[in-house]
């Protein structure tokens, strides 16, 4: 069983203590997000074949990892790490502090366990086709001795995504474009070939996530963000899973089990689709308990684990 913590939430940033806490207990419990079904999930080592960590500030789980290491776990990191104005993510750490975050989860876990994530890419009037090619450069030149590969995606206008983006140009001026267009496909051209450039001087593999545009006339690749031909290649495993099918056709993860819900990240970026609203973050993050198996509120009392089930999706 593979472990995503957390494509839903930023699990290291904001809920470290409460994920130590389900790995020295060695489960957790599940909310299906569509019919708010329970289902307890073993974190025996013995059950997880590997953990993938999705960020934009591993810092506070940082300090837990010696436990993953004694316990014997596999895992890495997806950091997300891009340059955008706070109209964007108006609650990051400043970027050097990221920057130097990265370069210390490499330095103790090795390059080729965090992944830099360049995204989503978002295309606008105060961040056109040059200003992602200057920053990426710029956090090329940074982070290249830290990683082997960088991710990017564009951004996805989802439905829930469309009034977020209507209060960022009434509230800032601020014009996003759908860079993926028939009519924009110049722009898309020239921004992934300076990407492709400035990753390959530096020598990063580049990989598309989830994209429905084939990248890879340009040297970009499509990739896989649960990816067990990396997980097989860094930890020495042998796994053969199969493709999650609960995700977008154009995604090539391997089927995992999600640890975080929506509506918790307080991150309260404009362009999430994982957040409804500020509102449902607060209300959520108010029910959060770092000693409850389940990472908002409390367990269906009939779901309380026995220990014969503890090993339930081995």
């Amino acid at each position: 069983m593979i472990i995503s913590a957390s494509r839903r939430t930023d699990i290291p940033a904001f809920y470290a203590d409460w994920f130590l806490n389900r790995i020295k207990e060695q489960f957790f419990i599940r909310v299906n997000p569509f019919n708010r079904r329970q289902t307890v999930v073993s974190l025996k080592p013995s059950d997880v074949d590997f953990i993938v960590f999705w960020t934009k500030n591993p810092a506070p789980l940082m300090k837990h990892l010696k436990v993953l290491d004694d316990g014997g776990y596999h895992y890495y990191f997806q950091y997300t790490l891009n340059d955008y104005p706070p109209a964007f993510e108006p609650r990051v750490p400043p970027l050097s502090v990221r920057v130097d975050t990265f370069k210390k989860l490499s330095s103790m876990i090795g390059a080729n366990r965090v992944i830099w994530r360049y995204d989503p890419i978002i295309l606008s009037n105060v961040t056109p086709i040059g200003y992602h090619i200057e920053r990426f450069s710029y956090l090329a030149a940074e982070l290249a001795s830290y990683t082997e590969r960088v991710v990017i995606s564009f951004l996805d206008i989802y439905r829930k995504v469309i009034p977020k983006l209507k209060h960022l140009k009434n509230q800032h001026g601020i014009n996003v474009q759908d860079i993926t267009r028939e009519e924009n496909r110049g722009m898309l051209r020239e921004l992934v070939q300076g990407i492709e450039s400035i990753a390959r001087n530096k020598r990063l593999a580049v990989y598309a996530c989830s994209e429905k545009i084939d990248l890879d006339q340009f040297g970009i690749r499509r990739g896989a963000c649960i990816d067990v031909a990396l997980a097989n290649k860094v930890f020495g495993l042998s796994l053969s899973v199969p493709n999650d099918k609960g995700q977008r056709q154009e995604c090539l993860c391997a089927e995992s089990v999600d640890m975080g819900m929506y509506n918790t990240c307080k991150f309260a970026c404009t362009y999430c689709y994982a957040n409804q609203s500020l509102s449902a973050v607060t209300k959520n993050a108010a029910r959060h308990k770092v000693s409850s198996p389940v990472l908002v509120g409390e367990p269906s009392a009939e779901i309380l684990p026995q220990p014969q089930t503890l090993s339930l999706f081995k």
